[in-house]
């Protein structure tokens, strides 16, 4: 335990950071989870309104600094290839 004032409220910081950022990772998964759903079951326009969602998740992970911007713009092609192999 932190007996110094300064590390005492930095773990105070960095615990409502960690609960913060995971808030975020995991809506990420969850809309990742039911854009595959969306693949997985052949309909596009499900596909493609959960590719919307997913998209805007990640940018809001990405612009709150919980993800980098490249793992956001790998993860957005990539599913964007796989919905364009859809049809």
């Amino acid at each position: 335990m932190a007996n110094i004032k300064s590390a005492i409220k930095r773990n105070r910081q960095s615990i409502v950071r960690n609960a913060r950022n995971r808030s975020y990772k995991s809506a990420v998964l969850t809309a990742d989870k039911k854009l595959a759903a969306a693949i997985e079951s052949g309909d596009k326009q499900a596909a493609v309104q959960e590719y919307s969602a997913y998209t805007s998740k990640l940018d809001k992970a990405c612009k709150k600094g919980v993800l980098p911007k490249n793992t956001v713009s790998r993860r957005k092609s990539r599913t964007a290839a796989r919905i364009a192999k859809m049809a």
